[in-house]
């Protein structure tokens, strides 16, 4: 019985990995759409979304199958309540990267206001945290988790400045005032994006140590 109940611990993880590729794929697609102004990136993204839903549905639908017909001691509890908080944040995260698209779509057609610098480098962050919080939850990394949730304060810093350069470009001239908050609610949902990647690591944890904090009810 505890062989099969690991085996199926394996299968769950294969599928907590798919799917955060494909959240991956699809923020860095998101990304792509807006800096090269590729529609058929943007197009990707609702592709992805599909999947990505289709993938939370098949991974809570076997936590549940393991909670019904194995016999899971505490810390396989924790495992699996665990997964199923991930799959949550993991959702959302295709949900915002959707966002970005559709916002891009918008975008493709006008001349930017000030050259995409930081916006890719929120993008590469929380592609890097959202592979790292998966791949600490496989592996069982207490460390990575960490580092992870210490991340997000660099995708935060670097919202900030997006916003700060925004706020100028306002300043200088108020005809950029539509585009700049367009920008502006890419730039938040990329940190939103974070957050999630830091529950995700913040479910992590408790998945070891039984001991769960938030970062303060992020959305």
């Amino acid at each position: 019985m505890r062989n099969r109940f690991d085996k199926e611990l394996e299968i769950l993880n294969l599928e907590l990995i798919k799917m955060g590729g494909l959240i991956e794929e699809s923020i860095e697609a998101s990304a792509k759409a807006l800096i090269n102004k590729d529609l058929e990136k943007a197009k990707k993204v609702n592709e992805l979304e599909i999947e990505i839903d289709e993938m939370e549905r098949t991974i809570e639908n076997h936590c549940l199958r393991l909670l019904l017909q194995q016999q899971p001691v505490a810390s396989d509890l924790r495992i699996i309540s665990t997964a199923l908080k991930m799959i949550t944040d993991m959702e959302r995260i295709g949900d915002n990267a959707e966002d970005i698209a559709e916002i891009s779509k918008f975008l493709a057609n006008q001349k930017l206001i000030k050259d995409l610098v930081h916006i890719p480098q929120m993008a590469e962050e929380t592609i890097s945290m959202v592979k790292r919080s998966v791949d600490a939850f496989v592996n069982k990394d207490k460390e990575l988790a960490l580092q992870v949730c210490k991340d997000d304060d660099v995708v935060d810093n670097l919202f900030q400045t997006i916003k700060t350069e925004l706020i100028e470009k306002i300043q200088e001239n108020t005809e950029n005032g539509e585009q700049a908050i367009d920008l502006l609610m890419i730039a938040k949902y990329l940190e939103r994006i974070g957050d999630h990647a830091e529950n995700i690591a913040e479910w992590v944890i408790f998945s070891i140590t039984g001991e769960h904090k938030t970062n303060g009810d992020k959305i």
